[in-house]
């Protein structure tokens, strides 16, 4: 029986899917760019790849407290329109010819902390807006539709590069987020954040309370040490894929889109299959 999980969910899962899919067709583009409009060398490709997301992470433990005491819509309105400026500066810069691996490595770090923040806000929100009994469908559905954008985008926006040049998938990632903030603006209903006196302000204690919780849980932490390791080894070879197939094979976009396209194929089939299997091994296993 199909679970009807109702308009408002409708909306988030729409903001989702729309900046999803703006992301994975995006996929590659600062790569490019530096690779081919700025002749960056490797180790410069490398530091793009990585330092985004690592600088992210550790900003975002910060954020969880301030995310956590704060109605969730508004802030990922402001996450989204945050990452539409971001992006939107790298083809803007572009045609004026004023732009740098600096701002490129800046754009990184500025988009994926709102990208960590967004999610985190987002997922708090998809618990009040569902019911705990159809939370596994709804995140399935959310599973699901990151794995599809994850084979599809990246080829895709290897295609439109190759048509439109290097900054168009940039400028659609920007876009992207625009009618994100739209879907989550249409929902309707409430809102959740947790109370705590005087939340609007964030004392310097609680910038270490999400590495004292996850840390402090055996679960939790082997959860994000799993996460980190996996994370980690499968992301050390994209900047060094990169340089390969984009600077000294010569790979067009699409084909280098293709190589981290097809494998997610997978993914999308485990999303797929996940209320199957919890149904028949259950929730819980040690």
């Amino acid at each position: 029986m199909r679970v009807r999980l109702g308009p408002d969910f409708g909306w988030l899962w729409s903001a989702y899917a729309a900046s999803t899919y703006g992301t994975w067709i995006a996929f590659g583009a600062f790569p490019l760019i530096a690779v081919h409009v700025l002749h960056s060398p490797a180790f410069a490709v490398s530091l793009l790849e990585a330092a985004g997301l690592a600088v992210a992470a550790i900003v975002a433990f910060s954020l969880g407290p301030w995310v956590e005491h704060r109605a969730k819509r508004p802030v990922m309105i402001a996450m989204d329109l945050i990452r539409f400026v971001a992006m939107a500066s790298v083809p803007i810069a572009y045609v004026l010819g004023k732009l740098s691996y600096g701002q490129l490595l800046v754009v990184s770090v500025i988009s994926a902390t709102a990208s960590i923040a967004f999610s985190a806000a987002s997922g708090a929100y998809l618990k009040y807006l569902v019911r705990s009994d159809h939370l596994l469908v709804a995140n399935g559905r959310f599973e699901g539709t990151n794995w599809v954008a994850t084979a599809v985008g990246p080829p895709l926006g290897g295609a439109l590069i190759g048509l439109l040049g290097p900054v168009i998938t940039v400028l659609a990632d920007a876009f992207s987020y625009l009618v994100s903030a739209f879907g989550v603006l249409r929902i309707g209903g409430g809102d959740v954040a947790s109370p705590r006196d005087r939340a609007s302000r964030l004392r310097g204690a609680d910038l270490l309370d999400g590495w004292r919780f996850i840390l402090g849980d055996r679960v939790l932490r082997g959860l994000f040490l799993n996460s980190i390791l996996v994370g980690g080894l499968i992301m050390a070879t994209a900047p060094l894929l990169a340089v390969l197939l984009l600077g000294q094979y010569h790979f067009p976009a699409w084909q280098y889109g293709l190589t981290f396209g097809i494998p997610a194929l997978g993914g999308f089939v485990g999303a797929r299959l996940s209320a199957r299997l919890v149904a028949r091994y259950g929730r819980h296993r040690s």
